[in-house]
This record gives structure tokens, sequence and C-alpha cells, in this order.
């Protein structure tokens, strides 16, 4: 890799709106470093692709003046920025429909705080035509997978859909309850954790590794039936007594297992190739 940043001479940043304004002034460091040139990113263009009007950097516990300050236009590297617009929106103007183009215009009106705002609580009021409002998670379900318990094998039908939530606790909740409709069992799949320093093991006993969920991969009690899809992007297991059959796209994977539940083990994560 840093022979590859050494004689580089494009790189591009997609998503670039999310990271860390620190994120981009150590990747200046790395790069006058590696190229022993002191110009701005050691004299490698640097393409930015993204849109604040999306999600900016995550600061745990903060204030928006927290993550205004870590932004990458707060960066001292943004003066050397050009900034070039995107007018057009091209996935609008291919469809050719109106109603796509209405909903565009409104995502931008949002985006540009056009829309109005309670003061007190930073809550804004959704055009009565932006979307269906749905009381709960099963109307909501019902609405996207509409008779999800027939159609749980149509594979074109459900790529064409999918629910979207900004934590992780509400996307579990989510494919939990999806699965309440699909026929079969619930197979349960255990990690196996621990430490790497086995000096380490009191302080950090096993039960308090179980309880760890991380970014990217599956918790530790993996629930899974038999043809529902995961969107974890995670390795699936395999063991001894276990021959699971997977049809992967990117990260979804679609589980086609067999159990024996006399037989069960704890499975450690490996590497299933496609």
């Amino acid at each position: 890799m840093a022979k590859i940043l050494q004689v580089c001479k494009l790189i591009v940043w997609d998503e670039c709106t999310m990271a860390h304004k620190r994120s981009l002034e150590a990747l200046d460091t790395t790069l006058k470093d590696l190229r022993d040139n002191q110009s701005i990113f050691g004299g490698a263009m640097i393409l930015l692709s993204g849109d604040f009007h999306q999600t900016l950097p995550v600061i745990p516990r903060s204030t928006v003046a927290d993550e205004l300050n870590a932004c990458l236009k707060s960066s001292n590297l943004w003066q050397y920025v050009k900034t070039i617009q995107l007018t057009t929106n091209m996935r609008v103007f291919l469809q050719h429909d109106e109603t796509a183009n209405v909903f565009a215009k409104q995502l931008l009106d949002i985006g540009n705080n056009k829309v109005a705002m309670d003061t007190s609580t930073g809550f804004i009021t959704l055009p009565t035509d932006f979307c269906h409002i749905t009381d709960s998670k099963e109307e909501l379900i019902q609405r996207v997978f509409p008779d999800i318990a027939q159609k749980f094998n149509n594979h074109n039908c459900l790529g064409e859909r999918a629910i979207l939530a900004a934590k992780n606790k509400d996307v579990e909740d989510l494919n939990a309850t999806i699965q309440n409709f699909l026929p079969g069992q619930l197979v349960s799949f255990k990690s196996v954790d621990t430490v790497m320093n086995q000096d380490d093991v009191v302080n950090y006993p096993t039960e308090f590794l179980n309880s760890l969920e991380l970014p990217g991969l599956p918790p530790h009690n993996l629930q899974l039936k038999k043809f529902a899809e995961s969107t974890w992007s995670f390795p699936v297991s395999r063991m001894d007594n276990y021959t699971p059959r997977v049809r992967a796209s990117e990260n979804r994977l679609l589980c086609l297992f067999t159990h024996n539940k006399t037989k069960q083990k704890n499975i450690v994560y490996e590497k299933a190739l496609n």
C-alpha cells in the first residue's frame, strides 16, 4: 500500500462528508512523508466526493458545534479545495418520473433548511405527500414487504426493497420482527469469544466478550431461519456437523443451512467462499 501511495496520481475518497477532519489531515501528513514531498497531500490529487446535506461525522455525546468542528470544512486544508457541484439529479433524469422529481426536490428543501422546524426540539414537519407514515414496525414491514410469509423466497422482489434505520438496535429489532413472519424454526448460532492473551482472562471474562456488539460483526447469539436473508457483512460459519450453503450478493447472504440440534456446538466465524 505504501508503494501505491508513493506513485499514485489520484485518490478518490467517497462519502467524505462523514469523515473527521483529522482523518483528512492525517492523510495529508502521511502522503507528504511517504512521497517525500511537502506539497499538499504530497503532490497527489485528492477527489472528495460527498454531500454535506447528509450525515456529518458522528461524535458520541457531542453537541451540534462539536460535529461542525469535526467536519471537513473546519479543517485548514479546506481552503485548498475547489468545489464542483452536480446540479442535475441523474437518477431522476434517467427515470423520467415526475413523482421522483418532486421527492428529490423535497429532499433538497429539507437539506437546505427550507421546511418548518420546531426550535425547541429541532424536529421538522415533513410535507404531507413526502412519505407514508406508519404507526408500528409491523405496519412498516407490511408496507415494504407485503405478504412476506409467501414471498420470502422471491429474491427478485426482496432485492428491490430495504428498510433503513439510523441505529443498529432498530435494524436488529426489525430483522427479528421480520423473521417472525417467516415459516420455520429459529436456529441459534453462537460465537466463541476469547482473548488473545490468556493473562487477560480475569479482566475480560467470556460473559463480557459475549456482550460486545461491534460494528460489522454479528451478535454473539445469531438467530436465523432457513431462507432468511441476512444483511450482516460477515463471513458465514461452518463446523464439522454443519453444512451451510450460501448465496451471496455483495453483503446480503441467503441462508440455506441444515442443522442437527442433537450435535449442536459453538460456532467459530470462518470465511465462507461464494
